[in-house]
C-alpha cells in the first residue's frame, strides 16, 4: 500500500509544479495518472518512486516512511526496504538496441540479481519474464528490430526480473497503435491481478478503461479527483474520459492473466559488488561494440583516413640530420600529438550519452558511476592503443619518422596512448553532460579547435600572450606534443642541422622539449584522473 500526503513539487526558479497532493493506492492496483501537458503528471510518479522525491510531503510504503532521499545507498533512491522493491520504466527505452533480446536479459540480470545468483537461476528468470510477455519467440531477435510495443515490453521485462511488489511506468503506451496499446494494458491489468502494484501515468484515455482509479490532475499541479474511472465521469458529467481535459481546460490480444503468480520472486541478498559490475558491464559494452557495424566502421575507418592524409601530407626524412626540416618536424610532432587526441575525444563523445535512459534506470538498482565510467575505458583503450601503435608504425615504415631504437620509440607509444586517454575522459565527461549525440557532435570542434591553437605548434608557448600561455597549460595535446618533442630530440637535431631555420627556431620555442618526459606523462595522467573524476560527479549528478 502506498500512501501520499501532502505531496508538493518544485522545478528549477523555485515554481511549483505539485501542490497538496493526498491520496492512497492499496496493494494490487493498477491507478492511472492523468492530466494536461505540464500538469505534472511525470512529476507526482517520480515523487511517489522516490525517483525524485518531493519537495513537500511524505510517500510511505505499507505505512513506513521512506529512507532519506538524498542519503541514497545503492540505489534505494528513498524507497524502504531497496531498489529491487520496484520497478520503473521511463518512456524511454531502458533497454540497448544493439544486441538480441535474450542477451540485453541476461546482462540486466546480472546487474539486478543478488550477487552469487547462479546462472542457471538467472537464466530461468530470463526465460521466465520472456515467456510471461509473450518475447520467447522473439529471444534471438535484435532488440532495435523488435515492434513498439515488443521493445515497450522488453523494458517491463527487464524490470520483472526481480519480481516487484509495485511497478511505476511513465506514458507506457505512447507512441503505440490502438490495439498494440489495449494488449499492453491487459498485461499491466494481468500483473496487478497477480498482486504487484501498478503505478502509471497516460495520455491516452482508453487506458483508464482497465484501471482501478484514477487520479486526475489540474493545470497547476493539484488533485482534482481519486477514484474509480466511472465515478470520475459521474464527478465531471462527460460521458467519456477524454471529455474530463476539456473539462480542465474550461491483432488478437493475448491471454495475461495468471502469468504473474507462478514463479517464485528472487532470493533477497546483497548486490553485484563494484568489480563485478565493472566485468559485467565492461563485457556488455564489447559486445554493444561488437553488434554496431557503424561505430565499428568509423573506429576503423577514422585512423585509415587520418593516416592516409598524413601519409600524403608529410614528406619523406624531415628528421634526416643531414638535410632536415625543422618547420616539417613541428607539425609532423604535432599532428601526430593531435591524432591521438582526436581519435581518444571521438571514441568517448558518444559513449554515455546514446544510453542515458538506460544509465539513470539502471542507477536505481544500484548501479555504481565508478565501474559504469571505467568500463567504457577497459574497452576502448585496448582500440586506442592498437590505433596509436599503428600509427607510429606506420609513420615509420614510410620514413615521416625518424630511424631510433626500440625505447624511443615505446616512450613515444606511452606519451601518444596517455594523450589518447586523457582525450577518451574528456569525450566521456562531455558525454555524460550533453542531452543527446547532437550536441556532442556540435561540442567536438570547440574542444578540438583550443587544442590547435595553444599547445605551442602554431606559435610557441613563450611567444605567446600572456593568456594563450597561461590557458595553453590547459591543454592535454601540448604536453603531448611536448613530450614526442624530447624524445625524438628536436633540440639535439635543430640544433646541429645544417638548416638556418633551427636555430632561430629553437630559441623561439626556449625550454619546451627540455622537460623530462616522466614529467609530460604525469601531466597527462593528472588530466585524465580529473576528467574521469569529472565523468563520475556529472553522471551522479544527472541520474
Amino acid at each position: 500500500m502506498i500512501e501520499v500526503r501532502g505531496v508538493g513539487q518544485r522545478a528549477g526558479g523555485g515554481r511549483r509544479t505539485l501542490r497538496d497532493v493526498s491520496l492512497t493506492i492499496e496493494s494490487g492496483e493498477l491507478v492511472a495518472i492523468i492530466g494536461g501537458s505540464g500538469a505534472g503528471k511525470t512529476t507526482l510518479l517520480d515523487a511517489i518512486a522516490g525517483v525524485r522525491p518531493p519537495a513537500e510531503g511524505e510517500v510511505r510504503f505499507d505505512g513506513e516512511a521512506p529512507v532519506d532521499g538524498d542519503a541514497r545507498v545503492n540505489g534505494e533512491a528513498g524507497v524502504k526496504g531497496g531498489a529491487r522493491s520496484f520497478g520503473y520504466v521511463p518512456q524511454d527505452d531502458i533497454v540497448h538496441l544493439e544486441m538480441p533480446l535474450r542477451r540485453t536479459l541476461r546482462y540486466a540480470a546480472g546487474l539486478r540479481l543478488p550477487s552469487g545468483t547462479p546462472p542457471e537461476r538467472a537464466e530461468r528468470a530470463v526465460d521466465a519474464v520472456m515467456d510471461a510477455l509473450a518475447l520467447t519467440e522473439r529471444a534471438g531477435q535484435r532488440v532495435g528490430s523488435l515492434s513498439g510495443g515488443e521493445r515497450k515490453r522488453a523494458s517491463i521485462a527487464v524490470e520483472l526480473l526481480t519480481r516487484p511488489r509495485v511497478f511505476f511506468l511513465d506514458e507506457p503506451t505512447s507512441g503505440l497503435d490502438p490495439a498494440t496499446a489495449a494488449d499492453l494494458m491487459r498485461l499491466l491489468r494481468g500483473l496487478a491481478d497477480s498482486g504487484t502494484t501498478v503505478v502509471l501515468t497516460t495520455h491516452h484515455p482508453p487506458d483508464v478503461a482497465v484501471c482501478d482509479r484514477v487520479a486526475v490532475l489540474t493545470q497547476d499541479g493539484r488533485l482534482a479527483f481519486y477514484g474509480e474511472p466511472d465515478v470520475a465521469r459521474e464527478e465531471f458529467r462527460v460521458e467519456a474520459i477524454a471529455d474530463i481535459y476539456l473539462r480542465l481546460a474550461g491483432t488478437e490480444a493475448h491471454e495475461w492473466e495468471g502469468r504473474f503468480g507462478d514463479e517464485p520472486a528472487p532470493a533477497e541478498g546483497p548486490g553485484v559488488g563494484a568489480f563485478g559490475q565493472w566485468a559485467l558491464l565492461a563485457r556488455r559494452n564489447l559486445d554493444l561494440l561488437s553488434r554496431n557495424r557503424l561505430t565499428l566502421a568509423v573506429l576503423a575507418g577514422s585512423p585509415v583516413m587520418v593516416l592516409a592524409m598524413f601519409a600524403v601530407l608529410f614528406r619523406p626524412g624531415a628528421f634526416s640530420p643531414e638535410s632536415p626540416s625543422p618547420g616539417a618536424t613541428v607539425m609532423i610532432l604535432f599532428w601526430i600529438a593531435f591524432g591521438g587526441f582526436f581519435f581518444g575525444l571521438t571514441y568517448g563523445l558518444l559513449q554515455i550519452c546514446t544510453e542515458l535512459p538506460v544509465v539513470r534506470r539502471e542507477r536505481l538498482t544500484g548501479l555504481r558511476v565508478g565501474p559504469y565510467v571505467l568500463a567504457k575505458v577497459a574497452v576502448l583503450l585496448p582500440l586506442l592503443a592498437l590505433v596509436d601503435a599503428l600509427m607510429l608504425g606506420v609513420l615509420r615504415g614510410l620514413d615521416r619518422l625518424p630511424a631510433m631504437g626500440w625505447g624511443t620509440y615505446a616512450e613515444l607509444f606511452v606519451t601518444l596512448l596517455l594523450c589518447s586517454l586523457a582525450a577518451l575522459a574528456l569525450g566521456l565527461l562531455v558525454s555524460a553532460a550533453v542531452t543527446d549525440p547532437a550536441q556532442a557532435t556540435m561540442a567536438l570542434p570547440m574542444l578540438c579547435f583550443p587544442q590547435v591553437l595553444f599547445v605551442g605548434a602554431i606559435l610557441p608557448v613563450p611567444v605567446m600572450a600572456a593568456p594563450g600561455r597561461w590557458l595553453s597549460y590547459a591543454m592535454s595535446n601540448r604536453w603531448a606534443f611536448e613530450g614526442l618533442g624530447r624524445s625524438v630530440g628536436v633540440e639535439r637535431l635543430w640544433g646541429s642541422g645544417r638548416s638556418p631555420l633551427g636555430p632561430p627556431l629553437l630559441a623561439s620555442y626556449g625550454d619546451t622539449f627540455a622537460r623530462a618526459v616522466a614529467v609530460d606523462w604525469a601531466v597527462l595522467a593528472g588530466f585524465t584522473a580529473a576528467f574521469l573524476a569529472g565523468t563520475c560527479l556529472v553522471l551522479a549528478r544527472r541520474t
